[in-house]
C-alpha cells in the first residue's frame, strides 16, 4: 500500500491525524527525525484516538535511513513549487508521498534529492501560504487510493 513520508513534522496533532489516516487506509506512515514533539505527547495521542495500534508507523533518524528502509521506486515531493498537480499523476501502490514540516515545507535539498520523481502541488488560491499537513496528505492519499479502486476497503 502507499507510503506517506513526513520529513521532520512539528505539530503533534497533524501526525496524530496522519496516524489515523494510515490506520483507516492501510498506508504506511514514515516519520523522519527530528520530530517537533515527543511520541507520547497527549495531542498526538488524542488526534490519533485509538488507532495507534492499527497503524503501520516507522520512525527514521534521518532521510538517508528512510530511503534505505523504503527503497522507493517513485517519490512524489509535495510542495507549493510543484511542476505538476496531484491529479495529473497515475499513482501506484508502492509510491512514496513525501511532505515537509508545517512551518517551511520541504528543504531545497530534499526537493531536489535524486530519489524524488516529481515535485507536486495541491492547487489553492493565490496569496495563500499553505494547506494543513494532515489535510494535504489526506487529499493526496485518497486520490491515490481511489485510482486503485479503494483496494482492500
Amino acid at each position: 500500500m502507499f507510503r506517506i513520508l513526513f520529513v521532520t513534522p512539528e505539530i503533534p496533532g497533524n501526525t496524530g491525524n496522519a496516524i489515523r489516516l494510515a490506520a483507516v487506509t492501510g498506508a504506511e506512515l514514515h516519520l523522519v527525525e527530528p520530530l517537533g514533539f515527543d511520541l507520547s505527547d497527549a495531542k498526538l495521542r488524542r488526534a490519533g484516538l485509538d488507532y495507534h495500534d492499527l497503524a503501520d508507523v516507522h520512525i527514521h533518524p534521518d532521510l538517508d535511513s528512510a530511503w534505505e528502509a523504503l527503497a522507493p521506486d517513485r517519490v512524489f515531493a509535495f510542495t507549493a513549487e510543484g511542476e505538476v498537480t496531484y491529479t495529473d499523476l497515475e499513482f501506484r501502490p508502492s509510491d512514496v508521498l513525501m511532505f515537509g514540516r508545517e512551518s517551511v515545507g520541504l528543504p531545497a535539498e530534499v526537493k531536489t534529492d535524486p530519489h524524488v520523481t516529481a515535485r507536486v502541488r495541491l492547487p489553492m488560491l493565490a496569496s495563500r501560504r499553505s494547506l494543513n499537513l494532515a489535510n494535504s496528505a489526506s487529499i493526496v492519499l485518497y486520490e491515490a487510493w481511489r485510482q486503485q479502486g479503494f483496494a482492500g476497503s
